[in-house]
């Protein structure tokens, strides 16, 4: 597994490096404006590196009889799907609506494959119906939250690596290694990309790679359930940071009326960003609030027996703590 995590890692980041030099010579930039988190013109769409690796990497995985073609046939179709929606959405502007038909698309293709979505809180037949819309629904927001949350240079990657790196940990520990892969390889692609994205960034992700990842991300937790339903809640936990911070400030625009397809600065890790100055502490704060807080409690449901839906909410008080703390879906103020 070393060696394959090594080559996807190596891949990413000269796809990346070669997706800047594109993004330059065409003047691909991404313009600081009023509500932009930084002041300097920057690159754009080095998320594409991390959608062409990754499905790269699972199309072999799938040929040498790793992955399961279904598997395969869920993450292709709707990761690229995604993607191509949000490239041609940095390119020239989508009107929302559209972009929503492709993400439900997407999510609706996913859960085909993956024979819809498992009940997760107790099997109950005559609610089957119910699970694929919840299904549905989850997946399409984790996608747009993950698109709203990338907005700090490093914090999507740094997000996505510490939530596969815990996954990883919690399926080794508890008895399913085989799960690893997906996890694994998707952190190794991201983490190519994020050599090029630490702060202060040379390159930013984009909607194809922040999209992609928020799918994908969403898709692993599902594909998990359909093992364990336990996993299902560890993922939402190892994603605490970025789920409470995304919805507590929608639910706060929706609340007052806000156009919420609006771009603005008004989630939390914004705010902390400008409190600071800088988007390093933020970025690594979210590291150490997964790795530190979310990875332990989700071990405690997946291994140690904790209640699935109390661990949920032990997690999220210090995250919801955060999003008041740090204004999230205030009006912007500083």
């Amino acid at each position: 597994m070393l060696v394959w995590l090594v080559i996807v890692l190596v891949m990413a980041y000269g796809l990346t490096y070669a997706l800047r030099r594109y993004a330059l010579a065409r003047s691909l930039m991404d313009v600081p404006n009023a509500r932009s988190s930084h002041t300097v013109p920057t690159p754009r769409g080095g998320g594409v590196a991390i959608v062409l690796v990754f499905l790269a990497a699972i199309t072999l995985l799938t040929l040498n009889g790793t992955l399961d073609s279904r598997s395969w046939l869920a993450l292709f179709g709707s990761g690229a799907l995604v993607a191509v929606v949000g490239f041609l959405d940095d390119h020239n502007h989508i009107a929302a609506r559209w972009r929503l038909l492709g993400h439900f698309g997407a999510g609706a293709w996913a859960l085909l494959w993956l024979s819809g979505m498992p009940g997760v809180l107790g099997a109950v037949d005559g609610l089957a119906p119910l699970w694929w819309v919840f299904g549905l629904l989850y997946l399409v927001w984790m996608l747009n939250l993950y698109n709203f949350m990338d907005g700090i240079d490093g914090i999507a990657s740094v997000e996505a690596i510490c939530v596969c790196a815990g996954a990883c940990l919690i399926y080794a520990v508890s008895g399913h290694p085989q799960l690893m892969w997906l996890p694994a390889v998707l952190a190794a692609a991201v983490a190519g990309f994020l050599l090029w994205n630490w702060p202060p960034a040379k390159i930013f992700m984009g909607d194809a790679g922040s999209g992609f990842l928020g799918l994908v991300l969403a898709i692993l937790s599902v594909e998990a359930a359909w093992v364990e339903p336990n996993y299902f809640w560890a993922w939402v936990i190892l994603l605490g940071v970025f789920i409470v911070d995304a919805t507590f400030t929608l639910l706060r625009r929706l609340l007052r009326g806000d156009k919420v397809y609006q771009a603005h600065r008004s989630h939390a890790y914004q705010y902390a960003s400008r409190v600071y100055g800088r988007h390093l502490p933020v970025t690594v704060a979210t590291a150490f609030i997964t790795l530190g807080w979310l990875l332990p409690i989700a071990l405690c449901v997946t291994v140690f027996g904790l209640n699935s839906v109390l661990g949920t909410v032990i997690a999220y008080i210090p995250l919801l703590w955060l999003a008041f703390r740090y204004h999230a879906g205030e009006l912007e103020r500083i």
